[in-house]
């Protein structure tokens, strides 16, 4: 059950990437593998629908491609400092390591085994090439530990690494969270991570709440609900009791000005839900 949701919100965030390429102009997130790796059912399901998503749905795209943007922003920097490992926890359809422009740089992608077998059947039946520099960590967490199901691929946790985890911590328990980013942390002091949260409801007011309750029940009904909330200035306090020493965290506002300024189509982030934050050693 919990590989099927894998596999159906891994299907949704492709066919948001996808649309993104398709639909924006212009393009805050460069994919053009996004579209080949959705496969024809996928493109046809775009195409089904006629016209560009709703209100919602653009709202939910741009967070997307924000959070896309500021991990691979923040890898390059990683990269610059020498890292040479990125680790994609809940990789689903992510493309990045077909697209990977640093040829020191080795990708682990971490999933269930289900989801991966799925994406390999995708990347095969588009002719998508595989780089020798991706590796694939199918990780049953229900079973496995991350640091088991990394160690055994290869991965070296004694060596800087980059990790990414965009679109989901929202559906995770808090100590779930807060366990793998303490396990990160304390790897290798030269880590990072990017990644986004939900901030709790009670802090929202009343305007936020009406728009966190409508996302509330359509992430539930597509049987994804909302797990652990961060209250943005207690998170930074423990991921700097945990090691990590630099944090930029953004809010909306950050997230509009960055990505989405100036724009004509309505393209950008609404609300104070979500977040994206780095943090390093």
């Amino acid at each position: 059950m919990i590989e099927d949701k894998s596999i159906r919100n891994a299907h949704r965030v492709a066919l948001r990437r996808a649309a993104h390429q398709l639909w924006d102009n212009p393009r805050v997130f460069e994919d053009p593998v996004a579209l080949q790796i959705i496969g024809r059912e996928g493109a046809a399901e775009l195409q089904g629908r006629g016209t560009p998503d709703s209100d919602t749905g653009r709202y939910l795209r741009a967070f997307l491609m924000a959070g896309s943007c500021f991990a691979e922003e923040h890898l390059a920097t990683a990269v610059k400092r020498g890292v040479k490992q990125y680790v994609v926890l809940g990789a689903g359809l992510d493309t990045f390591a077909c697209r990977n422009p640093f040829e020191d740089l080795h990708v682990f992608e971490v999933d269930y085994p289900a989801t991966q077998a799925w994406k390999r059947n995708l990347l095969e039946a588009g002719g998508i090439f595989v780089p020798a520099t991706l590796t694939f960590a199918p990780v049953d967490f229900e079973r496995d530990t991350l640091s088991a199901g990394l160690a055994s691929v290869g991965f070296q946790a004694n060596e800087p690494a980059f990790f990414s985890w965009v679109g989901v911590t929202p559906y995770l328990a808090e100590e779930t969270v807060l366990g793998t980013l303490r396990w990160i942390a304390a790897a290798c002091k030269q880590n990072g991570v990017a990644f986004d949260y939900a901030v709790p409801r009670e802090s929202l007011n009343i305007f936020n709440r009406t728009t966190f309750d409508a996302l509330a029940a359509r992430v539930a009904a597509d049987g994804e609900p909302f797990g652990g909330f961060f209250d943005p200035e207690k998170l930074s306090r423990e991921l700097q009791r945990m090691g990590f020493q630099h944090i930029e965290d953004l809010g909306g506002k950050e997230i509009n000005s960055r990505y989405f300024s100036e724009r004509s189509d309505g393209l950008l982030v609404r609300g104070v839900l979500g977040r994206l934050i780095c943090a390093r050693g």
